[in-house]
């Protein structure tokens, strides 16, 4: 497996990883996969983006940022193109709200990297991609801090992230928890080994 810098070409292949990921956040959109691949395709930041590569097809996603720094960009019209005008008018407003409005509710420092979107395709879960990932972030980034944000009921990618020098530093309750799934938004961090 490689692990690399992702490249503008890799977009498609990246909003493919990102829905099978994060479907189930996603499916009220619309069920079909496909469309919905289509829809993300525009908003990836290929230059934030780094990638797991199996045989030519990318299989895990995730992104390093510094404070200030976007790594989705979201269009409007394209959503309304592939989901129509309402569900295209409603996952605007979602996804901007969470990855353009929202901030972190700790300090990020000029020299901390957010760690964002990893995903991992459902059949390379259990396989050490994702810790791949991450750890290729940390040797090829040269912030002194990492922090990432994590639903508290994904217990197997907290578990990830503690194994991998990861500590809680903030836990915020959510509203709505029986329609997201999710009872907190755990926020860690971990200081670089260098």
């Amino acid at each position: 497996m490689d692990y690399m810098k992702a490249t503008s070409e890799m977009k498609v292949q990246i909003s493919h990883v990102f829905v099978d990921g994060f479907y189930q956040w996603l499916r009220y959109l619309s069920k079909d996969k496909e469309r919905l691949c289509r829809a993300m395709t525009h908003m990836f930041n290929a230059d934030c983006f780094f990638v797991a590569i199996q045989n030519g097809e990318v299989i895990g996603i995730t992104a390093c940022v510094a404070k200030g720094e976007k790594c989705v960009r979201l269009n409007r019209r394209e959503f309304a193109k592939h989901l129509g005008f309402v569900r295209g008018s409603i996952a605007y407003a979602m996804l901007h709200k969470e990855f353009e409005v929202k901030t972190y509710p700790i300090p990020i420092g000029k020299d901390a990297g957010a760690v964002e979107f990893v995903a991992v395709l459902s059949v390379h879960r259990g396989k050490g991609v994702a810790a791949g990932l991450i750890q290729h972030i940390f040797s090829v980034t040269d912030f002194r801090e990492y922090i990432l944000e994590v639903a508290d009921t994904n217990t197997e990618a907290v578990r990830l992230y503690t194994r991998l020098g990861f500590t809680e530093i903030l836990r915020v309750q959510q509203k709505h928890t029986k329609q997201s799934g999710i009872n907190a938004l755990v926020y860690m961090k971990r200081e670089s080994a260098q």
